[in-house]
């Protein structure tokens, strides 16, 4: 069997955690000391996540959508694929590095996406992004945890709570959606989102295709 190669190491802003790039033959994967967020064997629910969340906005002429946290760019990809010319991607990554391995050893992966002239790429904490300005995206897409829950960063708490489920709801133009990627459902957070005045619906779906893990993700219409 094919040994897994080391290839980086990063520490994430302001945390005392750090992440780390493997490889392994073609495929790759980013853990946090040993605990594994993302391989690029399984791809399916990341796309889903972007799949789902254009199907809702279909009906705006020139989609504004942002993606909070870009990871291996499955969901960016996916993205663009989905979304019209007349779209704008802003993707919020707040480790530097990770965009470093997406221009580097994971460029494979990448393809023309980070070049795309619908795409602005800003290093940066997404929930900072999302408190800018009021009413201005028609999606924000979330997958910068294992869940609705701070695992990377403690910081990533403030997306969950009733605070920042108001701050993605005033982000969000009129029938805008707030899309969240959890490893796992969590009931609790159905309920937070319904209690910030959301519409929720919760998709089960696969880690790969029809195969592999179930994850969940929530679409929460603004309404």
């Amino acid at each position: 069997m094919i040994p897994w190669e080391h290839l980086d190491t990063a520490p994430i802003p302001g945390e005392a955690g750090t992440l780390r790039l493997m490889r392994r033959g073609t495929e790759f994967s980013i853990q946090l000391d040993r605990n594994e967020l993302m391989n690029s064997r399984l791809s399916g629910s990341e796309e889903a996540l972007a799949r789902l969340s254009a199907e809702r906005i279909a009906g705006a002429r020139a989609p504004r959508v942002l993606i909070g946290g870009y990871g291996m760019g499955f969901t960016l990809r996916a993205a663009l694929a989905c979304l019209p010319a007349t779209a704008q991607v802003t993707v919020a990554e707040i480790v530097p590095a990770v965009l470093a391995w997406a221009r580097g050893p994971m460029a494979v992966l990448t393809g023309p996406s980070l070049d795309d002239p619908r795409v602005t790429i800003r290093e940066a904490d997404v929930a900072a992004v999302i408190r800018e300005r009021p009413a201005v995206w028609d999606a924000i897409l979330l997958d910068v945890d294992n869940g609705p829950d701070g695992l990377t960063r403690t910081d990533n708490d403030r997306l969950y709570d009733a605070a920042g489920l108001g701050a993605a709801r005033a982000a969000l133009r009129p029938r805008g959606v707030l899309a969240v990627w959890s490893a796992h459902p969590d009931a609790a957070f159905t309920r937070r989102l319904g209690q910030a005045g959301f519409a929720v619906e919760e998709v089960a779906t696969r880690a790969r295709g029809k195969r592999g893990a179930r994850h969940a993700i929530w679409l929460a219409g603004r309404g």
